[in-house]
């Protein structure tokens, strides 16, 4: 085909859909002017109330030998207020793989660089760090604390009520 009988069927087939559009954009237009003064020309119809608002009952809270809930009791207050050693460092600064669950973090092998043992451990989008004993991976305050070929074990340290905190042991496997 030539470049200008390319451009002729081009701007006949343009010319042809405007006349179809303007044919049909009057017919439109007319019907819908037509139901607008309908409409308009409606009397308004009546506004509805608003809804009425029920009281609310007030309630006043009698003891009758059960604690006050808003105060607390005395074994937790011992307990939050109990001098313990093993709570975390709220200042020291969260390390990467702080931020994933342990479950969801991978080891993957190990390194060793003269004294120093490294294990690899890939995250669920893959990527992978490098972890030495005395880092921290997992979001319950895990710190490695022996690294082997086949397994990485750690220290978490969790809280079963506010300011008691406990230590466990978990480790990731070494995954083919």
């Amino acid at each position: 085909m030539s470049r200008r009988f390319r451009s002729a069927c081009v701007s006949g087939t343009m010319v042809l859909m405007a006349l179809l559009s303007w044919g049909c954009d009057r017919s439109g237009t007319q019907e819908l002017r037509s139901y607008v003064d309908e409409v308009r020309a409606r009397p308004p119809g009546p506004i509805e109330p608003l809804p009425e608002i029920q009281p609310v009952d007030a309630f006043v809270f009698e003891p009758d030998g059960r604690r006050d809930p808003f105060v607390m009791d005395t074994q937790t207050a011992a307990a939050a207020g109990a001098d313990n050693s093993l709570a975390p460092d709220p200042l020291r600064p969260k390390e990467e793989l702080e931020s994933y669950p342990l479950d969801s973090l991978r080891m993957v092998g190990t390194v060793q660089q003269q004294e120093t043992r490294w294990a690899l451990v890939r995250t669920r989008e893959g990527l992978v760090y490098r972890v030495r004993v005395g880092n921290h991976l997992g979001m319950n305050n895990g710190q490695i604390v022996d690294i082997t070929d086949d397994a990485v074990r750690l220290t978490e340290i969790v809280s079963e009520i506010p300011g008691d905190w406990r230590e466990r042991s978990a480790e990731l496997k070494l995954t083919p």
